[in-house]
């Protein structure tokens, strides 16, 4: 790059060339480095999700996984609170376990989507509020990601029966069955195991961006932030 700045000066006989020129440099420089820096965050959120998910207590006791439970399943689980209660914390458990599953196979597509962060992810980044980097993260992979696990997620439900004591427990109701893809007696097992992953992978999400919001100072400091 020196070598390229002299040349450009001797041609055009200007110090403008080399202000120009140091300035790239410089862009660059801080660029490559911001995006070291960005992965090393993003990549240590992944691993301290990965941590949590494969531990079911970590799971369960973790208030960013509870966060991320979407509203139909929130609001099948108010409406068991009230018919049997105990079926809530086996259908948590059940999730949790399933959980440890997931992670041999959301944690690569996770990594390889981090690595291949660019420029263009890192001037959004600066530009953007704490938080931007996982947002960007979660662009790239939330579909792909739930669509990968849901199959597993579904498996292991299967296999521990939830879905069959669900029907026998909430046989009759029309917000299972409406919520869930069933009709009113029955609740369908894609459904179920679809909501349970997308709880999965926006706790993951949610983790990763605790993680990095936590690490923002390092995270914006090669931009002068």
């Amino acid at each position: 790059m020196k070598k390229y700045i002299i040349a450009a000066a001797l041609i055009f006989g200007t110090g403008a060339v080399i202000t120009t020129s140091l300035n790239s440099c410089s862009s660059l420089a801080t660029t490559d480095l911001g995006l070291v820096v960005i992965k090393r965050v993003l990549l240590g959120g992944i691993n301290k999700g990965a941590n949590i998910y494969g531990n079911k207590e970590a799971f369960l006791q973790n208030n960013l996984v509870d966060k991320a439970l979407p509203k139909e399943l929130r609001d099948i689980n108010s409406t068991l609170e009230k018919i049997a209660p105990s079926l809530v914390a086996k259908e948590r458990e059940y999730i949790a376990e399933a959980a440890v599953y997931t992670v041999g196979i959301s944690k690569p597509i996770l990594e390889s989507a981090v690595n291949s962060l660019n420029a263009q992810d890192v001037t959004r980044i600066i530009q953007g509020e704490k938080g931007t980097a996982t947002l960007i993260l979660k662009e790239k992979t939330q579909t792909q990601l739930i669509q990968a696990i849901a199959p597993k997620v579904e498996e292991e439900l299967n296999k521990y029966g939830i879905v069959k004591t669900l029907n026998t427990a909430l046989s009759g109701s029309n917000l299972l069955g409406s919520l869930l893809g069933g009709n009113k007696t029955n609740v369908n097992a894609g459904g179920l195991s679809l909501l349970a992953s997308e709880q999965i992978v926006n706790g993951l999400f949610n983790i990763i961006e605790d993680h990095e919001k936590q690490n923002s100072a390092s995270l914006l400091a090669p931009f002068g932030k």
